[in-house]
C-alpha cells in the first residue's frame, strides 16, 4: 500500500507539471522563472528533509539497504519512511532523472523493519522481512513481480537462501496483487509482440552487449564522478546543492518537457517507434549526462528507470545502424531496444537474470530471451575485464566500526 500510493502520487505530480507547462507556455519568461522557482524550492525541500531528519534516505537507498542486510550498518529509524516518501515526491515529481524503484526498494525494507520491531522479531526474521519488503518495492515499482524477488537473491543478499526465497516470493505475489487493484494488471511498457529474431543475428546482440557495456562502464564512472564533484564545494549543505540541480532541470523542463523525470514516457516513446535518429542521439546525451547529475543532489531517486531510457535509446539506434548495413532482414529495431535494455542495466548494475526478466516482465516479451542472454553476457564481460565494480557496490555506505574506548 505504502509503495503503490508512492508511484501513483508521483504519476500524478509528473502528469500535473507537465500539463501546467503546456498549458502556461504563453507565460514565457514569467512561466520560465515560476517552474525554474518550484523546481528549485521543492528539490531542495527534499534535500533539507534528508539532511534534518534521515540522512540514510538520500540518493536510491539500495546500497543502505544492502549494508543493512549484510550486517554493516544499523537499520534505518522509522523516520526514514515519510522523508523517503516525501523527498521522493519532492525530487523525482519536480523533473529529475531519477526513478521511482530505489525509494520503493527502502520503503519496502523499511516497512518491513518496522513490522519486525512492532513484533520484537529477532535479528534472522526481521533481516527475512527487510529482504522480503524490499523485493515487493521494487516489485510493486514495476509492477513485476518476479523480478522484485530474483532482484532480492541476485543483488541484495547475492545467495541463495530459502528462507529469504520463500518470504520474498510471496510477499512480492502478494504487494503485486494489492497494487493491481490501483494499476491495473497490464505491463508497464506497451509494445507489440516480437517474433524470435533469426540465429544468424546473433553476433549482432553480442555486439550490442559490447556496447551496452563499454557504455555502462563510461555511466557508472561518470555517477562516481557527479557525486566527489558536488561535495567539493562544502560547506554547502545538501538542501543547496539539491536546489541548483533543480533549478537546472526546471529550465529545462520549460523548454523541453519530455526529457525530464524518471523516463518511463521516454522509453515507451522509444518501444513505439516514434523517434528519429539525430532526435534520439540528442536525447540520449543529454539524459546520459543529466540521470548522474540528479543522482548526484543526493535526493531520494533511483538509477532503474534512467537506466531502462538509455538502454532502450541505444539498442534502437544500433539496430537501426545494423539494418541499415544490412537491409531486408526480419529483425525489428524493437527487438534491439528491449535487449538494450536488459544489457545496459546488466552492465552498471551487474544483476543479468534480473535484468532479463524485468524487461521480460515490463515488456510482455518472451521471444527475445537468447539474444537477451548473449547480449548480457557481453555486458557483463566488458566492464569485468576493465575492472569497473558495480554501481551498488561503489555506492555502498561504509560499515559503522566500533568506537576505541576512551583511555582515562
Amino acid at each position: 500500500m505504502v509503495c503503490v500510493s508512492f508511484r501513483i502520487a508521483l504519476e500524478k505530480l509528473e502528469h500535473w507539471r507537465s500539463a501546467w507547462i503546456h498549458a502556461h507556455a504563453d507565460w514565457k519568461l514569467a512561466g520560465l522563472a515560476v517552474v525554474v522557482g518550484v523546481c528549485a524550492l521543492t528539490c531542495g525541500l527534499a534535500g533539507w528533509l534528508v539532511r534534518r531528519f534521515a540522512p540514510q534516505a538520500s540518493g536510491s537507498g539500495i546500497p543502505h539497504v544492502e549494508a543493512v542486510l549484510r550486517e554493516e550498518l544499523p537499520p534505518a529509524k522509522p523516520s526514514l519512511i515519510p522523508v523517503k516518501f516525501f523527498g521522493g515526491l519532492f525530487s523525482i515529481g519536480s523533473g529529475l532523472a531519477l526513478g521511482r524503484e530505489g525509494p520503493s526498494v527502502q520503503l519496502g525494507a523499511s516497512v518491513a523493519q518496522l513490522v519486525a520491531s512492532t513484533f520484537k522479531c529477532n535479528w534472522a526474521d526481521c533481516r527475512t522481512l527487510m529482504a522480503a519488503g524490499a523485493g515487493a518495492g521494487l516489485a510493486t515499482a514495476f509492477n513485476a513481480p518476479i523480478a522484485g524477488a530474483v532482484f532480492v537473491l541476485e543483488e541484495l543478499v547475492r545467495r541463495f537462501e530459502l528462507r529469504i526465497a520463500v518470504a520474498t516470493f510471496g510477499a512480492s505475489a502478494v504487494a503485486v496483487t494489492i497494487a493491481r487493484e490501483f494499476i491495473g494488471t497490464a505491463p508497464d511498457l506497451r509494445m507489440e509482440s516480437l517474433p524470435h529474431p533469426p540465429i544468424a543475428w546473433l553476433p549482432c546482440f553480442l555486439l550490442l552487449g559490447v556496447m551496452a557495456g563499454l557504455l555502462g562502464v563510461a555511466y557508472n564512472r561518470l555517477i562516481l564522478w557527479s557525486l566527489s564533484f558536488t561535495w567539493l564545494k562544502q560547506p554547502l549543505p545538501l538542501e543547496f546543492h539539491a536546489a541548483l540541480l533543480g533549478a537546472l532541470v526546471g529550465g529545462l523542463a520549460w523548454f523541453y518537457p519530455g526529457l525530464v523525470g524518471g523516463g518511463e514516457i521516454l522509453t515507451q516513446t522509444v518501444l513505439s517507434g516514434k523517434f528519429a535518429g539525430a532526435t534520439l542521439v540528442l536525447i540520449f546525451l543529454v539524459r546520459f549526462v543529466l540521470g548522474p547529475l540528479s543522482y548526484a543532489s543526493r535526493v531520494p531517486g533511483g538509477l532503474f528507470a534512467p537506466m531502462l531510457v538509455l538502454g532502450a535509446q541505444s539498442g534502437f539506434f544500433f539496430g537501426g545502424v545494423c539494418l541499415m548495413i544490412l537491409p531486408g532482414a526480419e529483425v525489428s529495431p524493437l527487438s534491439f531496444a528491449v535487449v538494450g535494455m536488459a544489457a545496459f542495466f546488466s552492465a552498471v548494475v551487474r544483476a543479468p537474470i534480473t535484468g532479463i526478466v524485468l524487461i521480460t516482465e515490463l515488456t510482455g516479451n518472451y521471444n527475445l530471451l537468447l539474444p537477451m542472454l548473449a547480449a548480457c553476457f557481453a555486458a557483463l564481460l566488458v566492464p569485468t575485464l576493465c575492472g569497473n565494480p558495480p554501481i551498488y557496490d561503489s555506492l555502498r555506505p561504509q560499515p559503522e566500526l566500533p568506537k576505541k574506548p576512551e583511555n582515562d
